[in-house]
């Protein structure tokens, strides 16, 4: 190896500045970087920040930012006299900056045609003739800045010395960053679950534990959104019949498990967009919004699948219901609850008629 270089690895190598005035000149515009760095939130700052200083604290032609990516050197960021490597991704062992990251060391290159460890044809196209690295985190290096001079023998020590306070400044930078980034990331996930949390809470407390269904609260919800659209709709008031006797005869279980089985026929009734809901008791409602087909169609639909539930059941769990329907033509001013009391009339009178008939027989 020929020429002259110099490597520092630990604070032991610094000693008395060559030219104190230059190097004092350095050390109050690292300061003012330093100041910068410590509020940079992206790496798109600190590499900004990095070039620009790297070249003003060494009056360098040229600097480069150099980011680790495994086995390979990615020269992510520049600022020089005439365009050098940014964007390039070299393997570690074909660059200095990469021998550098590898070996934990500053160095002084004074001419890169007398140093073993550069192959000069790298920079064959480029005004370098000499430089300096430092490793950002010397432990376990993540990079590099690099500075390049168009003449030989142009860095000094005091160079080299400002360059590695300059790395060590960037590599806080970047774990302030890491820090920042990950504690943004746990509000953000915190926050998402937060949202979740409170939307399972409020699904919950509209929904009918017992059936799945909504319940009074969520479907006047879901209903009065319907409504406020003025498109019109059909509401249908269904009570499930005779559940009291069930109840006194078989027990509250059985009964539940009938409010559970009207439940599922009455969502096998109606389409994906209908709105199905337990207003409590033995009481459901549903609301079709528009299109509509005649009243009688949800009627229907609701008849069929009762006939097939109770031909699959036993005679215990014969599922009878009464049913209210009215309808609210588009644009009409009536209210869910003025919907409501004339389909529940309707259901009253229909569930009224059944009791008579029974009682004749």
């Amino acid at each position: 190896m020929h020429g002259r270089r110099t490597e520092l690895t630990g604070e032991a190598a610094e000693t008395v500045a060559q030219d104190p005035v230059r190097y004092s000149r350095g050390m109050e515009i690292l300061l003012a970087a330093v100041q910068m760095l410590a509020f940079a939130r992206e790496m798109s700052q600190v590499q900004r920040v990095s070039r620009a200083t790297a070249r003003q604290i060494t009056g360098s032609d040229g600097a480069a930012v150099i980011l680790r990516e495994g086995d390979f050197s990615r020269y992510a960021d520049e600022e020089a006299i005439a365009p050098l490597f940014k964007g390039a991704r070299v393997p570690l062992e074909d660059c200095i900056a990469g021998w550098a990251m590898l070996n934990r060391q500053a160095l002084l290159v004074p001419d890169i045609r007398d140093d073993s460890r550069i192959d000069p044809a790298f920079y064959e196209h480029t005004f370098v003739r000499s430089l300096a690295v430092a490793p950002v985190r010397a432990q376990e290096p993540i990079g590099a800045i690099t500075v390049y001079w168009a003449a030989p023998g142009a860095p000094t020590d005091d160079d080299l010395r400002l360059l590695r306070r300059l790395a060590d400044a960037v590599s806080l930078a970047i774990e302030n960053i890491r820090v920042h980034t990950e504690l943004e990331d746990r509000i953000r996930l915190r926050a998402e679950e937060l949202e979740k949390a409170k939307a399972a809470i409020e699904e919950l407390s509209m929904t009918d534990e017992l059936t799945g269904l909504l319940n009074r609260r969520g479907f006047r919800r879901a209903a009065e959104e319907i409504l406020a659209k003025g498109r019109g709709c059909q509401l249908a008031i269904i009570d499930v019949d005779g559940l009291k006797k069930v109840n006194d005869t078989f027990g509250h279980a059985v009964g539940d498990s009938l409010i559970a089985d009207c439940a599922s026929v009455l969502r096998d009734s109606v389409r994906h967009s209908d709105v199905v809901g337990r207003m409590g008791g033995d009481e459901f409602c549903v609301l079709v919004p528009a299109p509509l087909a005649p009243a009688e169609a949800l009627r229907n639909s609701l008849k069929a699948r009762l006939d097939y539930f109770n031909r699959l059941s036993p005679a215990q769990c014969q599922l009878s219901v009464s049913v209210g329907i009215v309808q609210a033509k588009a644009g009409s001013s009536q209210s869910l609850d003025d919907l409501l009391s004339q389909a529940g009339a309707l259901m009253s009178i229909e569930k009224h008629s059944k009791m008579m008939s029974e009682s004749r027989h």
